[in-house]
């Protein structure tokens, strides 16, 4: 078992799988209200903090600098996730 770790491990690193990942296993990306660059990771299952909102559904970035990331990089979502600028 730990040789295929070891192996999956190794992969991963070779090919850059799963390091430019917006969050990590069991978490899920939030925008910060009012500001295009605030965005934050938080645990599945829990609600965003105060500040934050959920990405519309199917609009989540996943990876550093793909097409979500970009896209919201340039929005500011009030309190209610509705885009206000950008």
């Amino acid at each position: 078992m730990r040789i295929l770790l070891v192996a999956a491990c190794a992969l991963a690193l070779l090919t850059g799988c799963g390091a430019d990942a917006i969050c990590g296993g069991g978490e899920y990306p939030v925008k910060a209200v009012g500001n295009t660059t605030g965005a934050a990771c938080v645990p599945e299952g829990e609600e965003p903090p105060d500040g934050y909102v959920r990405y519309p559904a199917g609009q989540e970035p996943k990876h550093v600098d793909d097409k979500w990331d970009k896209y919201w990089q340039t929005k500011v979502v009030d309190a209610s996730g509705k885009i206000v600028s950008g």
